[in-house]
């Protein structure tokens, strides 16, 4: 019996890289997956079939995250669908990187409308839910970027910084129901968004990591499997750094 047996899941973001790997790790530990997309349909199709190829069940639902109203609609249709929601990871997110002197209005906008508002989109429409059912957990992808701050990424540094501070008051505005509410912070991970990095910039990064590494996905996943099941069920707003080290 897996960790997540009977349990419902909304992994937004759910196409590729770490939303990906844990709507994949979810499913194998017995949990339905509702997966979260915006436009990129055919990753978000191939994921969905990789799970009902193990033997497991998946959902499709179009949504940005950004989005308010189409977030409540969202989180209304999965409710409808299945009743509840027992576990939502917070993992769509974007980059818009360039110095601070020549970052445009509208890309630092949009960074902070997806990584933080996003976030808070869906904890705003899925908590009525999780406080009528006294249960939940909540995981928000957050990073190593919103700890250290990262040249050239004001907008994501400061909107994964941001998901740090809801993270942390939402943990206490819910605890009392039972609700519990983390984040992960991931260091360099291998995903598409990091596949486009020039050779040199990757070297560089893994001079400054611990493990010498880039991260794993499935590694991410692995730790999102923790916070989700019953074994972190005494774990609340804490932010765990996946990062090999790097922000020591």
């Amino acid at each position: 019996m897996g960790l997540l047996e009977n349990k419902i899941a909304l992994v937004t973001g759910a196409g590729g890289g770490i939303g990906r790997a844990i709507a994949l790790a979810f499913a194998r530990e017995g949990a339905t997956i509702l997966l979260n997309y915006r436009g990129a349909i055919e990753k978000v199709e191939k994921v969905k079939k990789e799970i009902e190829a193990a033997g497991g069940q998946a959902q499709l639902y179009k949504c940005d995250v950004s989005d308010f109203t189409a977030c409540q609609e969202m989180i209304q249709a999965a409710i409808k669908d299945f009743g509840r929601v027992d576990i939502l990871v917070n993992n769509a997110g974007i980059t818009r990187d360039g110095l601070i002197m020549k970052m445009k209005e509208e890309d630092f906008d949009a960074v902070i409308r997806t990584n933080l508002k996003g976030t808070f989109n869906t904890i705003r429409h899925l908590s009525r839910y999780m406080l009528k059912q006294k249960s939940g957990k909540i995981i928000n992808i957050s990073s190593v970027s919103g700890i250290l701050g990262n040249a050239g990424q004001a907008n994501y540094a400061a909107s994964k910084a941001g998901v740090i501070g809801l993270t942390k008051t939402m943990a206490r505005e819910l605890a009392s129901r039972g609700i519990t509410v983390n984040a992960i912070a991931p260091g360099f991970v291998d995903t598409e968004m990091t596949a486009i990095l020039p050779e040199a910039v990757k070297e560089e990064a893994c001079r400054q990591i611990l493990l010498g590494r880039f991260g794993k996905a499935s590694e991410i996943a692995e730790t999102a499997i923790f916070l989700a099941c019953a074994k972190a069920d005494y774990i609340t707003g804490q932010v765990i750094s996946v990062d090999g080290g790097m922000n020591l």
